[in-house]
């Protein structure tokens, strides 16, 4: 594999680090080919938020803090991607929410499963749920690989973290009575539409700014049920989809690029 050196002052040097990120990843089977396409898709909607977390993933971030901090069971679901990006940041929040870390994938193979959970490991999880044998019941209605899962872990869960997720299965979480947070670049898509929480911001920026949140909520109980029962989530995603509108409209009157000034010297 050849490792391609990024100037630091290149004016999308952090965008080339993380793609470099997730290509390493892919070549040690930890990240699947179509999760390359779906970053490149959540990446478009990133530069039209401006690559930065709005007011809206703020308040959605501290509803997701309240929610997990208040949860019975809840557990963290993770993918090839967020293992690849955020896997330390992961571990993290597991801890300060008492959570349970639990492999579940799309593109599902003992192996990618595996390497998964070894690098959970090496970010210092204890225990890492879904892997193999151990996904041996499953989500209804759910066609997918994604339906199974593990009945200590996402069967029994009152509220779910789905990073990166696809539609079908928040909506079959939902169905079952779950609580389902979901990271999701794309306001319109079904799973930020179908969640209870839906974090619009990419999941470098928000799962860091989640363990923060939840870390600074964990002694307030009383604060994370007012947050909760303030928070809307179609207005919030409303207000997301609102901001795009306005920033687009913004950049086609002054005739800029939607990203970062010198996009055009891409490497």
């Amino acid at each position: 594999m050849t490792i391609i050196k990024i100037p630091p002052e290149h004016p999308r040097a952090e965008s080339l680090r993380i793609r470099e990120k997730l290509v390493e990843h892919y070549h040690k089977g930890v990240v699947a080919t179509a999760g390359l396409i779906a970053h490149g898709r959540g990446e478009a909607f990133d530069y039209m938020l401006g690559e930065k977390t709005t007011k809206p993933a703020l308040n959605a971030i501290k509803a997701a803090a309240a929610t997990l901090l208040t949860a019975e069971k809840p557990v963290i679901s993770v993918n090839g991607n967020t293992a690849a990006l955020v896997a330390e940041e992961i571990v993290r929040l597991a801890n300060v929410a008492k959570a349970k870390i639990e492999v579940n994938l799309f593109y599902r193979s003992l192996e990618r499963e595996l390497k998964i959970k070894e690098l959970l490991e090496k970010a210092g999880a204890d225990e890492v749920l879904g892997v193999g044998e151990d996904a041996s019941a499953k989500i209804p209605e759910l066609q997918s690989e994604r339906r199974r899962v593990d009945p200590r872990g996402i069967l029994v869960a009152d509220v779910v973290l789905v990073p990166l997720e696809d539609g079908d299965r928040t909506e079959a979480l939902v169905r079952m009575g779950k609580k389902v947070i979901a990271i999701d670049l794309n306001p319109l898509s079904r799973t930020a539409q179908k969640a209870t929480i839906t974090i619009v911001d990419n999941v470098v920026r928000a799962t860091p700014k989640l363990v923060e949140t939840a870390e600074k909520l964990k002694q307030d109980l009383k604060k994370c049920h007012e947050i909760l029962l303030n928070f809307d989530n179609k207005k919030n995603l409303a207000e997301s989809i609102t901001l795009i509108k306005e920033r687009l409209s913004r950049l086609a009157e002054k005739g800029e690029y939607l990203t970062l000034e010198d996009e055009k010297h891409e490497l």
